[in-house]
């Protein structure tokens, strides 16, 4: 006998054209009009006669949202388009066949076009409450490996230095909030600071035209440490906090650093970290090379490891032009790993793991894509929650997912929500701090 509760009872209909699978995406959607989002792309984004030119607003606002329901591929689109999702939306949402053409429609230069976009809606979000005004502003620099496994896709046809076919990324992330400030689309096997000198100077125009007054710190590891990231830094007044490459000459400086210079840092074996400055000119066959300081923290092996049988210590060197107390400096280089949770958070929260196009230039709209809803979800979490970070995993399963139900009365919408959510007042004051922004005019 089957029990009252069973699920076996339970009947089938797919039949209700009101129901919204991803109601809580109002939360973004909300901001992404009140930043004007649509209207910026159909403003910027020119893609000539090619066949996806009409509508790229709405085309874009597809592709953000698909991305914040966790959609990982064009396909993906399709599930906005059942019941009422549309008018929770706001926009036109298209077909998977059709966003797809909109995607292959792009040239490099369009990629530019939409770096336009991206660069107008960060001054938009900053001015909105999301930006740093006057306070200092930290710039991670990173690049990543979107590892890929078709064997005709552009830019991604041979290995790189890992042995995967993949496409490289650069990327720059504001420390603390985790908004992704500026990102460039690379061949798989690009060395890691390629373009990385133009790539610092134009994310520094950016933030300045967002409204960032206050000092810049630029943070990188090894794979930066250039002299032309260096120079475009100092050129640029920003200050720098970059790994340095262990060769002899700089071993040979660490080794001689005193004794009594090295100062205890806490670490999970008793006495066995420790920090330590000198000073050091890096790069010193160019004509501006110039002493700075060198931080250096080193750490004994594991216990039983198999480097403890070869050293006594590693070493972690960094150069940096920065004032301040060396175990201060220290601890925040070493909090430059935190980017690395901006990362997994554009590969899994929204759908930077898929490059879906055999094109490049469409690869680089997708990062594009990607980028926009990633930074929308954490203007989402600072403007419309007054929190500082939250994953956009997280804010999936508390809000965007939540599922409800359209109803029309006296001409009025009610967007019916499952009663008793743990978050439902969250939700609603971060609903009316995002309707309070003023329209775009």
């Amino acid at each position: 006998m089957l029990s009252r509760n069973d699920p076996d009872r339970i009947q089938i209909a797919f039949d209700d054209h009101r129901l919204v699978a991803n109601a809580g995406l109002l939360l973004p959607v909300t901001l992404a009009h009140r930043l004007g989002l649509g209207e910026l792309v159909d403003h910027h984004v020119d893609l000539g006669d090619a066949p996806g030119r009409a509508n790229p607003g709405d085309k874009m606002m597809t592709l953000v949202a698909s991305a914040l329901a966790g959609g990982d591929c064009i396909d993906d689109a399709d599930a906005l388009r059942a019941g009422g999702t549309e008018q929770v939306l706001g926009c036109v949402v298209k077909a998977p066949s059709t966003l797809g053409t909109f995607l292959r429609s792009f040239r490099w230069g369009h990629v530019r076009q939409l770096d336009r976009v991206s660069r107008e809606l960060l001054a938009l979000a900053w001015s909105a409450g999301a930006g740093p005004g006057d306070d200092p502003l930290t710039i991670d620099l990173d690049s990543t490996v979107c590892e890929t496994f078709g064997l005709l896709k552009e830019g991604a046809r041979d290995h790189n230095y890992a042995g995967q076919r993949s496409y490289h990324p650069l990327l720059a992330v504001a420390a603390g909030t985790g908004e992704v400030l500026m990102c460039r689309l690379r061949k798989g096997r690009a060395n890691t600071a390629r373009g990385g000198a133009h790539f610092l100077r134009e994310t520094v125009s950016r933030v300045r035209h967002a409204g960032a007054t206050g000092p810049l710190t630029m943070r990188a590891d090894s794979g930066f440490y250039t002299h032309d990231i260096v120079a475009a830094c100092r050129k640029a007044k920003v200050r720098f906090s970059i790994t340095a490459r262990q060769h002899q000459t700089l071993r040979n400086i660490i080794e001689a650093i005193p004794e009594a210079d090295w100062t205890p840092i806490p670490y999970w074996m008793e006495g066995a970290a420790d920090v330590a400055e000198t000073t050091y000119v890096p790069f010193q066959s160019e004509p501006d090379a110039v002493p700075v300081r060198l931080i250096v923290r080193r750490v004994k092996p594991t216990p039983g490891s198999q480097l403890a049988l070869l050293a006594d210590y590693s070493y972690h060197a960094f150069i940096t032009d920065r004032d301040g107390d060396t175990l201060d400096l220290e601890a925040d280089h070493r909090r430059h790993a935190e980017i690395e949770n901006a990362i997994r958070d554009l590969k899994y929260g929204v759908g930077l793991n898929h490059l879906p196009s055999g094109r490049f230039p469409a690869n680089a709209a997708w990062l594009a894509v990607q980028v926009l809803a990633h930074n929308l979800a954490r203007w989402t979490t600072r403007i419309g929650l007054g929190e500082p970070a939250v994953t956009t995993k997280t804010l999936r399963r508390r809000f965007f997912s939540l599922a409800g139900r359209i109803t029309r009365k006296a001409r009025r919408l009610t967007l019916h929500l499952p009663q008793g959510w743990p978050w439902q007042n969250q939700f609603n004051s971060a609903l009316a701090k995002l309707r309070a922004l003023p329209l775009p005019s």
